[in-house]
């Protein structure tokens, strides 16, 4: 295919891609993207670039075009981009796995290497369903969160996302009837925990497990809560023979100012969800880890394996560059930088809670929520951050940035700016 100017790639765009939460066609024209490094996205129109203040749906921790990680992608080319794990293994996957053992919470010794974050929700639910049918408890079937929560948008995760409000709220009736608290409250409230607690008893005979995003919920509404909620559940869920789940998709490789927001509350979960910033943002791939009573719960069980395989399974070149990333963070002191970028944001979003229309203005780590006390327009508020040069995906009543590590402290200022321009205008 010849090469395609700017209008006729939107002409085709609108004709044939459909795009994330959108309608078909698109009603929205997206910006067309020609490249990308550091942290700008150079536009093909030619008007220049934007700063990303969303580090790619909060996965390219180091920025675009990274040398090392681009190197480790090219020399993993050079040997193999794909070959199947059922049967076979290679070092990539084998290295990828032990970086993820010995960052993570002591006790989770065992790693699924899944395609996307999603799945990775999917097959932590399978874990924990097969891990009680194995011990000959198949009445444990549902599962507990709270909600407010998102954990994707597959089956099984869309049913422990907010029934309400919620974007799969569309499946009401279809979806398992999961078991669910009330919202976390930002500090901690003793009553609610005795609610948390409540609940689990009340239904530990038919709990698989309680799944939760800890610390930050994303995308059902970026709200932060107090790490004690976490000890309370594994508390509670120790006391009733119910498993742990953690969903660290968004959480996970330092966003909220720890590597893992688990750390926050010093609890291990029984199983792990990890995705996003694995790979920096170059590769799609995730990873469920679980502890060895899991495993060798369903090892045991009249069906002894985890009847789950993708095709892309443990693919060693985002394999290969998820080791790279992982290595390239805890080679720096990524703490300091979020830190700063913590500071900065807490500074330059600070004027957004006196504007008209803003109900809240909060910072955790690199994540920086402006909330509205009504829907965001779209259109207006992403024209407002575009002419401040920044690149912002706002949704519901959020305007919200997580900017990669590596944001400078001027393109920082830029970001924090262009929230506050797209708060005032949507």
């Amino acid at each position: 295919m010849p090469e395609l100017s700017v209008p006729e790639l939107l002409d085709l765009d609108r004709r044939h891609v459909w795009h994330p939460y959108g309608p078909m066609p698109g009603r929205q024209e997206p910006l067309v993207v020609e490249s990308a490094s550091g942290v700008r996205l150079r536009l093909a129109d030619g008007s220049g670039e934007l700063v990303d203040g969303m580090s790619s749906w909060w996965s390219a921790i180091h920025g675009y075009n990274h040398p090392v990680l681009n190197e480790a992608a090219r020399e993993q080319l050079g040997r193999m981009s794909h070959v199947m794990f059922g049967g076979l293994t290679h070092e990539p996957a084998v290295r990828l796995a032990k970086h993820l053992v010995d960052m993570s919470p002591d006790g989770l010794e065992h790693v699924f290497l899944a395609d996307s974050g999603s799945v990775s929700v999917e097959v932590a639910v399978k874990m924990c369903l097969q891990y009680w049918r194995s011990l000959g408890r198949p009445g444990k079937q549902r599962l507990l969160t709270w909600r407010g929560g998102y954990h994707g948008d597959t089956w099984q995760p869309m049913s422990v996302c907010d029934p309400q409000g919620g974007m799969h709220e569309l499946w009401t009736g279809v979806l398992q009837r999961q078991v669910f608290a009330d919202p976390p409250p930002v500090e901690y409230e003793e009553s609610y925990a005795d609610h948390l607690r409540s609940l689990i008893e009340r239904h530990a005979d038919e709990l698989a497990a309680v799944i939760v995003e800890p610390v930050v919920q994303g995308a059902g509404g970026m709200r932060f809560h107090s790490p004690a909620y976490l000890r309370v559940l594994r508390e509670a869920c120790d006391a009733h023979d119910v498993l742990l789940v953690f969903d660290e998709i968004a959480t996970g490789f330092g966003r909220t100012g720890a590597l893992f927001a688990a750390e926050h509350a010093a609890v291990t979960p029984d199983v792990m969800c990890l995705g996003k910033a694995l790979t920096g943002g170059y590769l799609t791939l995730a990873a469920t880890l679980c502890t060895s009573r899991v495993a060798d719960g369903i090892s045991r069980g009249e069906v002894p394996v985890l009847a789950h395989g993708p095709t892309f399974m443990g693919n060693p070149l985002a394999a290969a560059v998820a080791c790279a990333s992982i290595e390239l963070l805890l080679g720096q002191d990524w703490l300091a930088e979020v830190k700063r970028i913590e500071a900065g944001l807490r500074e330059g979003l600070a004027p957004a809670a006196k504007l008209p229309g803003v109900r809240e203005v909060r910072v955790l780590g690199a994540i920086g929520v402006v909330q509205l006390d009504h829907s965001v327009d779209m259109k207006a508020a992403t024209g407002a951050a575009v002419r401040e040069g920044v690149w912002l995906r706002p949704f519901r009543d959020l305007i919200y940035t997580m900017p990669p590590y590596v944001t400078g402290d001027a393109d920082l200022a830029r970001i924090a700016n262009a929230v506050c321009a797209a708060a005032r205008e949507g």
